[in-house]
């Protein structure tokens, strides 16, 4: 199993450009307390929700959203598990269809490869989540044994330009309930790339 400095598995949080990623930081506050070490990488647009320090303040490690250069020593432990929270309509599609222009993209189609345990939360808007290629972006992601957290009777999904209140829809008690899952089976040595 690869294990962080701590001798934890590790959990990377992707964070896409959602109005959710604000509220990361108490979800990866908690995960830390199951017993992860836990490292954020965000896509570009996430950015901009994010308060990026607090976030490597809590985890110990910087908040990544770019490529290293191929000499810079990673400074990451490797992943046991990914999750993405908030996963956007475009990362969805790209994903499914091998895009790597992201950092985040690029770790998400390498976890494919390795076989890692991925949880996904789409968070569409009602419109998009109707829109042929992203349901055939999901099921190929779900073929490819990604786990995804998507219908919309559980979940329910903001309506267009919903604004700040579509960050209360989030399910992120149903990715907890996916990650501790995911740390079980970690510890007891699957799903590790070490």
């Amino acid at each position: 199993m690869s294990t962080a400095r701590n001798g934890s598995p590790t959990l990377y949080m992707i964070a896409c450009g959602g109005r959710a990623a604000a509220d990361l930081a108490p979800f990866v506050a908690a995960r830390q307390r199951d017993g992860w070490t836990v490292c954020v990488v965000a896509t570009p647009s996430a950015l901009k929700f994010m308060n990026v320090a607090e976030i490597a303040e809590l985890t110990g490690y910087p908040v990544r959203s770019d490529y290293k250069q191929p000499d810079e020593p990673d400074v990451l432990p490797l992943p046991n598990a990914i999750a993405v929270a908030p996963a956007t309509f475009n990362t969805i599609n790209k994903w499914a269809h091998g895009i790597s222009d992201t950092l985040a993209l690029g770790l998400l189609n390498e976890a494919i490869g390795l076989g890692l345990p991925v949880v996904a939360v789409p968070t569409p808007s009602t419109a998009l989540a109707r829109h042929p290629i992203f349901l055939e972006s999901v099921g190929r992601l779900q073929s490819w044994g990604v786990r995804i957290l998507f219908d919309s009777d559980v979940y329910p999904l903001p309506i267009p330009n919903m604004g700040s209140s579509a960050a209360t829809l989030f399910p992120w008690s149903a990715i907890a309930d996916e990650v501790n899952t995911m740390l079980a089976a970690a510890i007891h040595g699957l799903g590790s790339i070490g």
